[in-house]
């Protein structure tokens, strides 16, 4: 039986996101994986089963990572504008610190090929823990939580998409998010979910 080598699993990892990100689940065969981290094919079903086993595995480590960073000073019975403000923080350095990442868990999001039961609850735990709060309170109104999320921060994900990408809407110069444009867009968050 061959060993694990800690490095080459992480590049096989590394490789694999990056591939999925790029090339989308189509462009990600064990074949060109195994091409791209210069190791053999047989070396990759040492750390993972299938593809699918190599799938799932990168999004609950990656899940974890943004959990970690998600919930870094981030207390769920804090006043919501409070508690906002930190997850959008932490959410912004977590995307900023890992791009690659962050686009991969943005295909993740509503791949059939995910088994969420598996993941860690904390964060959606904390999450809905703080939105309860924050509505017994009456600092936040209630709404399906699809609506709530794409208030509280679809706004955010795109401006950051922008800032990585150096895109903005078409016949505009490139779009560069700073502190002010945060707080901005933070204020006409909370502004529209408030009762």
């Amino acid at each position: 039986m061959r060993t694990r080598d800690v490095n080459k699993e992480i590049l096989i990892r590394e490789k694999a996101i990056e591939m999925i990100v790029n090339q989308g689940f189509d462009g990600l065969s064990m074949h060109k994986l195994a091409k791209s981290a210069s190791v053999s094919v047989a070396t990759i079903y040492i750390y993972f089963k299938d593809r699918e086993d190599l799938i799932q595995q990168l999004y609950t480590e990656e899940f974890e990572k943004m959990t970690v960073a998600t919930l870094v000073n981030f207390d769920p019975e804090s006043h919501f504008d409070e508690g906002l403000k930190v997850q959008w923080m932490n959410r912004l350095k977590y995307c900023l610190d890992n791009p690659l990442s962050m686009t991969f868990m943005e295909q993740m999001k509503h791949s059939p090929l995910i088994d969420r039961s598996v993941i860690d609850r904390r964060f959606i735990d904390a999450m809905t823990r703080f939105v309860h709060t924050a509505i017994a309170r009456n600092e936040l109104i209630q709404l399906p939580i699809e609506i709530y999320w794409s208030i509280a921060f679809a706004p955010l994900y795109q401006l950051v998409k922008f800032h990585i990408s150096g895109t903005s809407m078409p016949g505009r110069p490139p779009f560069i998010l700073d502190e002010a444009q945060i707080d901005q867009t933070l204020s006409l968050v909370l502004k529209a979910l408030k009762p």
